[in-house]
């Protein structure tokens, strides 16, 4: 059985960057989400594939997808252990066309059925015939189903899709982040996230279309390097015309041919010829500008393929021992963004939300979130990119160091390094967190071995990003030093991170959590300029304070009725008791970050209160802990400002 699902709050339409397309980089006029109620089953004993549930899906349970059935959106709102579920729906010549079938041509069109996500491993069917598998349960996946489709009436009857989603709760060699492996949520995890989880989404092309678009910019040359890849090789004479614009106003105008199913080029900016004006198309936090841009695919005078997308010129490195934006040092005022709802858990519970998101730690005063453990939705990104927030983007880890975690990991990783490429927010990638993966890196050649490489993979892939190979301790060629450190006052901490003496014993010692800070290999403050960070212009990294605070205060919290008594109590790594203590407890540690000579940045731990952890800025409504001015000038003491930031335009 199935609904029509207009209502729904995932049902949008977007024909350029609204943020609502699942794909803001590569967006085309036409498609039809999926969204809405499906037929839903679990498969406790796993017995439906042989049993040939994708010919008769006649599940008797519905769900609201995308929201994982052990969230309250989903409808089904059960967190117990279900290892593999089965979905289906029906759709027919209303979807298609809305998702741009055209009826009365058959030229070449092609239907492309998207996945945004779906957690962990997906089989999915069409009328019956299996059309493809994917594995990896935050990155993107689709297939063209065309072949398998009856597009010869322009009224037949409607075909099925079938999921089998299987995410085993146990299984420690699966890429899993803040996901408990426990039945109930504990210490710093949470409920798990099953099932799909991301839009879902019909598309249709021509026979040859763009399936991946890549911007790299180059301030020093004022130059754009574009990677085109395409469905398949286009016909002979095919061009490539690119259309970037600003605020209305032509940038650049260009063509050229293409002969092969990927090419790379390099568009020159005239406008940065001026050295002295080249800054005014620059993007930062405080001037988020984003260029428009169209890409198109013609053969013989008639477009094949049309996308439109956008970008931001930007540079991200390290330098001085300071991260540096745009060239210049640049001091991050990060917040540990989680990107999980009480009623949807990792999935937003509507596209807005998102926007939300990112308007809040902007009003709260940090200029950088670190989306933690989690390869958040691209819609978040899209946010990021168009109101000026600097994104950390990190990989959810395995709970084992095994053979088959690391390919997981690196099929993941990679995944996601080529999802995310061309967001200008994304300043810093980080493969690996707190050793989760290679717990014994210190003792275990091997396990080092891996992260170096995960470290050195990411910059081959992306060498225009630093790079933290281990944030938060036991460093290996990282970019960045990073330093976790939960100290409950300021004294403590300015004791350690006052100057960058302080921050040499400090390195020199165990650190923080009782764990080593480097490993051999790792530049540090104060080394010998022949172990400095390739690409950095003093000897040792920056070093940045990248998870502090934690500090505990329940009084707004709304727990869910079915928490134990534990979870309600709350958790933190410290806690206040009123909000004026709140307040006095936060002034104290910023102060303490705000006095140090030598860091080049901070993440406060955290921005929401997260199920047991009520150790958020604001709970996990949304709703700020105490008067938003007082947080934003203890965050930006330099810059309190507004409170509020103006709707784009």
């Amino acid at each position: 059985m199935t609904s029509s699902a207009a209502a729904h709050p995932y049902i949008v339409r977007a024909s350029r960057q609204t943020g609502d397309y699942p794909r803001p980089q590569l967006v085309r006029p036409h498609w039809h989400e999926l969204a809405g109620e499906w037929d839903f089953a679990f498969d406790d004993t796993d017995a439906g594939e042989a049993a040939r549930w994708y010919v008769e899906a006649r599940f008797e349970r519905t769900i609201q997808v995308p929201f994982p059935f052990e969230s309250a959106a989903s409808g089904i709102h059960d967190t117990g252990f279900h290892p593999v579920v089965w979905y289906s729906r029906r759709f027919g010549a209303t979807e298609l066309r809305a998702a741009g079938l055209n009826p009365s041509t058959d030229a070449g069109q092609r239907v492309h059925l998207h996945f945004g996500a779906v957690d962990y491993r997906a089989r999915v069917w069409i009328d019956g015939r299996f059309v493809g598998e994917h594995e990896g349960g935050q990155t993107p996946f689709s297939f063209d189903i065309t072949d398998v489709l009856d597009l010869t009436h322009r009224t037949a009857p409607e075909h099925t899709v079938v999921v089998r989603a299987a995410d085993d709760p146990l299984d420690a060699a699966q890429p899993r982040g803040k996901q408990d492996w426990r039945l109930d949520p504990h210490s710093i995890w949470y409920h798990r996230t099953s099932g799909i989880w991301q839009p879902v989404w019909l598309e249709v092309t021509g026979s040859t279309s763009v399936t991946v678009l890549h911007w790299t910019p180059d301030l020093v040359a004022g130059t754009v390097t574009v990677r085109v890849d395409l469905s398949r090789r286009p016909p002979a004479g095919s061009r490539l015309s690119y259309a970037l614009s600003f605020e209305g106003e032509p940038v650049l105008e260009a063509s050229h041919t293409v002969s092969d199913t990927s090419c790379t080029s390099i568009l020159t900016l005239p406008a940065q010829r001026n050295g002295q004006a080249a800054h005014e198309l620059y993007w930062s936090p405080e001037e988020p500008r984003l260029l428009d841009a169209t890409v198109t695919l013609s053969a013989g005078g008639q477009a094949l393929d049309e996308v439109h997308s956008y970008l931001g010129l930007r540079s991200a490195g390290v330098g001085q021992g300071r991260f540096l934006l745009n060239g210049h040092p640049y001091f991050v005022r990060s917040v540990l963004q989680q990107g999980y709802w009480p009623e949807s858990h990792l999935a937003s519970p509507a596209p807005s939300a998102l926007r939300r998101e990112v308007e809040l730690i902007k009003q709260l005063g940090f200029t950088a979130a670190r989306v933690h453990q989690k390869i958040e939705d691209p819609r978040f990104l899209y946010w990021a990119d168009r109101l000026g927030l600097l994104i950390w983007g990190e990989a959810p880890g395995a709970f084992e160091f095994s053979a088959t975690a690391m390919l997981r990991t690196l099929s993941e990783w990679t995944a996601a390094l080529e999802r995310d490429h061309s967001h200008p927010s994304i300043v810093t990638w980080v493969p690996v967190n707190e050793s989760w993966g290679v717990p014994q890196i210190a003792r275990d050649p091997a396990q080092a071995a891996f992260a170096r490489s995960l470290t050195e993979l990411t910059r081959a892939l992306d060498p225009s990003r630093p790079v933290v190979s281990n944030d938060g301790w036991e460093h290996v060629g990282s970019d960045i030093l990073t330093v976790h450190d939960y100290a409950a006052d300021g004294a403590t901490l300015l004791a350690r991170y006052h100057d960058a003496a302080a921050v040499a014993r400090l390195v020199a010692g165990p650190g923080p959590a009782g764990r080593r800070l480097v490993l051999p290999g790792q530049a540090g403050p104060g080394t010998d300029p022949t172990t400095e960070v390739p690409g950095s212009e003093t000897p040792g990294p920056p070093v940045m304070l990248t998870e502090f605070g934690g500090i505990s205060f329940a009084g707004h919290r709304t727990a869910d009725d079915d928490d134990d008594a534990a979870d309600a109590a709350g958790w933190g790594y410290s806690t206040a008791t009123t909000t004026d203590d709140f307040l006095a407890r936060l002034d104290n540690l910023f102060a303490a970050v705000e006095a140090s000579t030598v860091l080049a940045g901070f993440c406060y731990t955290q921005l929401t209160d997260t199920l047991q952890e009520t150790n958020g800025l604001v709970d996990e409504t949304r709703t700020p802990k105490a008067p938003l001015a007082r947080l934003r000038a203890i965050i930006d003491r330099k810059h309190p400002g507004p409170t509020s930031e103006p709707p784009p335009a």
